[in-house]
């Protein structure tokens, strides 16, 4: 079941590392984003059909998901939004061998 985090809503973020950040945002549109309950997606599958795939349907099991934090994101570069079928598979994502 998707766990909902109050007064903020599921985003990913991406930055200029090339970090993939699923997590849940009350503002996103400063210079830093903060996220609670983030993941990150380490690696992600041909599957997901690019990182955008990500937001649309969520992680499958050939992703490999880190466990989550709290965090604040700097040099950002998109914020995503989710949609509830992929907040769902990011919140039971386990990590993958």
């Amino acid at each position: 079941m998707t766990q909902e985090v109050k007064n903020t809503r599921a985003v990913i973020v991406t930055t200029t590392h090339r970090g993939i950040f699923f997590g849940y945002a009350a503002e996103t549109g400063g210079a830093q984003i903060v996220l609670t309950k983030a993941r990150l997606c380490l690696y992600w599958s041909a599957d997901m059909k690019g990182f955008m795939g990500l937001a649309s349907t969520g992680p499958s099991a050939l992703c490999k998901i880190g466990p989550q934090a709290d965090i604040t994101l700097r040099n950002i570069t998109a914020v995503l939004e989710v949609t509830p079928t992929a907040v769902q598979a990011w919140e039971a994502a386990p990590w993958s061998r």
